[in-house]
């Protein structure tokens, strides 16, 4: 809940000084609502648009909440689901996750599917049970052929915002934990197609480990994007590793 549409271009202004010419990271800005149709006009091409959330039904009596239609006409390709913040402070079940997941695919949107533990859950040595059930169950409407459009975001809970990040080899067992079940689920061919961003406190100074990890295929960064200059920096460390994406 950050960044008013009259603050988008001075922010894509330092943003874009910064980064300079991107060729093999795939940006995606996920602003809130408000903002969105702001950073439409003032993005560069290489930059693409998401957003923070949606509901899974197409229209009607939901006061408050945004549908996919609503969302692609301001350009939208991207949709977060199921972001930690939204399961805790909002109520969002694995049901209610799938049903987004589902009706963004059913949209034509490209859904950013995040799970992730607690810090109760990872001294409790449930980390794989958790992570195993968020993934089977919030893609429980998804073939093999719609997997191909969705991003998994690895977000440990107890690193989001605290300052605390999962190290690199942290990040990376995990990450080879969740393609192992896509494996499992669908096919090898199918998971090793799959996108996995890692969410947790990135900031420029430990970016370019984390995404050198064989399974970390990107970053959804939270904190360190308010800064257009640590985004930036984010995005060069990208570049320097591998075509990736962040979000």
């Amino acid at each position: 809940m950050n960044l008013t549409h009259k603050e988008v271009k001075p922010y894509l202004d330092r943003f874009l000084a910064k980064v300079g010419e991107i060729n093999e990271v795939q940006v995606v800005f996920i602003p809130p609502f408000t903002s969105i149709q702001a950073f439409a006009e003032e993005s560069p091409n290489f930059c693409e648009l998401g957003a923070q959330d949606l509901h899974w039904e197409s229209g009607g009596a939901f006061t408050g909440e945004i549908s996919a239609a609503m969302l692609q006409a301001l350009q939208v390709k991207h949709v977060v689901i199921g972001h930690s913040e939204r399961r805790q402070w909002f109520g969002e079940s694995d049901a209610i996750v799938s049903k987004k997941t589902a009706a963004a695919l059913q949209n034509g949107l490209h859904p950013i599917l995040c799970i992730g533990e607690t810090l109760a859950e990872r001294d409790g040595n449930r980390v794989e049970e958790v992570l195993e059930r968020q993934l089977r169950k919030g893609l429980g409407d998804c073939s093999s052929r719609d997997l191909g459009n969705v991003v998994i975001a690895y977000e440990p809970v107890w690193a989001i915002g605290t300052g605390k990040t999962a190290t690199a080899a942290q990040a990376q067992e995990a990450h080879a934990f969740i393609r192992s079940v896509l494996v499992s689920t669908f096919d090898l061919t199918t998971a090793e197609g799959v996108r996995i961003q890692y969410g947790g406190s990135v900031k420029p100074e430990n970016a370019q480990a984390l995404m050198a990890q064989k399974d970390v295929d990107g970053a959804l960064v939270g904190g360190a994007c308010l800064d257009p200059e640590s985004f930036a920096r984010i995005v060069q460390c990208a570049e320097k590793e591998q075509p990736t994406s962040l979000a």
